[in-house]
């Protein structure tokens, strides 16, 4: 792995919510994300991205790093160097230690790079090192094959079917569910990895 090849996750800043929004009116990437809602707008989770753009403190801490909500949402910008290239997110059931992966890379000029890869393995070590967890999974619509090409190779296993769980040109289509446990993460890489979550919810490790 070449440094250039290593991303990073960070807070959140107010300057990338632009560019979410921007990459979320893309036909593109928001089929490959979570499709669009009921009501035609592109579907995001944890948050809507416009309403944060004229966000009080108060707001924008309430939903980058309260630790209150539960399952308590942990939300990234994936970095490339000085790149601002995606999202990632975390959805964490502290009591089933448990935490659902998502990784967005927006920047199209960038896709098949290998970067959603690093950005999952970095959301893998966060996971199981830095908060405990005991199982990660993801829920990938069954169109988007190469999102479950990437988890498997990671060494994600499947483990069931959202049935018609995906809406998409006015049909419904299926999600996979995959997931990984620690030990299973711990015998795949135990000499660690290249990217990482460098800070989260306002911290820095």
């Amino acid at each position: 792995m070449k440094k250039s090849d290593i991303v990073n996750l960070k807070n959140v800043t107010r300057e990338d919510i632009p560019r979410l929004i921007d990459w979320l009116d893309d036909k593109d990437v928001y089929e490959n994300w979570f499709g669009k809602y009921t009501y035609n707008e592109p579907a995001h989770l944890g948050y809507e991205p416009k309403n944060m753009l004229n966000a009080t403190e108060e707001e924008w801490n309430e939903v980058f790093h309260d630790p209150h909500h539960e399952p308590h949402r942990s939300i990234f910008s994936i970095y490339l160097n000085d790149l601002h290239i995606g999202e990632a997110q975390l959805s964490i059931d502290e009591s089933l230690g448990d935490a659902q992966l998502s990784v967005l890379i927006g920047d199209k000029s960038v896709w098949h790079s290998g970067y959603g890869t690093e950005a999952a393995l970095a959301l893998l070590e966060h996971s199981f090192i830095n908060l405990g967890m005991y199982r990660a999974w993801v829920d990938i619509p069954e169109f988007n094959k190469n999102a479950v090409t990437l988890f498997e190779k990671i060494g994600f296993v499947h483990e069931g079917t959202f049935r018609k769980s995906r809406p998409r040109n006015g049909k419904r289509f299926n999600s996979v569910v995959m997931g990984i446990l620690i030990d299973e993460y711990s015998s795949k890489y135990p000499d660690g990895i290249s990217s990482h979550v460098i800070e989260w919810d306002g911290q820095k490790p």
